[in-house]
């Protein structure tokens, strides 16, 4: 019979966090395991698409959990407080470069023609539709392109959003559908279906 200790991999995001506040380095890895890459990439995305910013500022947001884990709500789900931390961050660093007014950062989208798995034509597409879509989103109101980027890309549910951003689930469905139908008018050339 074996008697090992937590199976981490089964535990709640919200009893990790609870196993961090006692000291346990495993809670701690597992919980990054499940969150750093996704809020690497929220972060890169909402910080002008620098890669770099953005993994710093996911260090930190899990430097601040490993320090202070007790700032972590319990009454919250720990997905939605994460992701509402990092808006925060976000936010903060927003009024920052405001004061700062550095706004140079482009959008990085080489195509890796060194690909064995994809076609260069794919490539070029996908690189096409990424390059419009970002376009599209990038006209959109910061509280339209919000809610998208959180539902659509982060995969977060209309609940989470809501929470996140402190706004009622209606007014995250209303925000979705403007978005929504705003990007689709300008996609609509990748729509093999609206060929007549």
């Amino acid at each position: 019979m074996k008697i090992f200790g937590v199976k981490y991999k089964k535990q709640s995001d919200e009893q990790l966090v609870k196993l961090m506040s006692k000291g346990d380095e495993r809670a701690f890895d597992e919980i990054y395991q499940r969150y750093g890459s996704k809020l690497a990439a929220y972060f890169t995305r909402k910080l002008k698409h620098d890669k770099e910013k953005g993994e710093d500022f996911m260090h930190d947001l899990f430097a601040k959990l490993i320090d202070r884990p007790e700032l972590f709500d319990p009454n919250r789900s720990f997905k939605t407080w994460v992701y509402s931390v990092a808006n925060n961050m976000c936010i903060n660093e927003y009024k920052k470069m405001a004061v700062r007014s550095n706004t140079t950062n482009g959008i990085s989208m080489d195509i890796q023609i060194s690909s064995k798995s994809q076609p260069i034509e794919e490539q070029l597409n996908e690189k096409n539709f990424s390059s419009d879509l970002e376009k599209a989103m990038s006209k959109l109101e910061e509280k339209h392109r919000e809610v998208f980027i959180m539902r659509h890309i982060d995969g977060l549910s209309v609940k989470e959003v809501a929470e996140i951003m402190e706004i009622k689930p209606g007014t995250v469905k209303s925000r979705l559908f403007y978005a929504t139908k705003k990007i689709a008018s300008v996609l609509q050339m990748y729509n093999p279906v609206n060929e007549e």
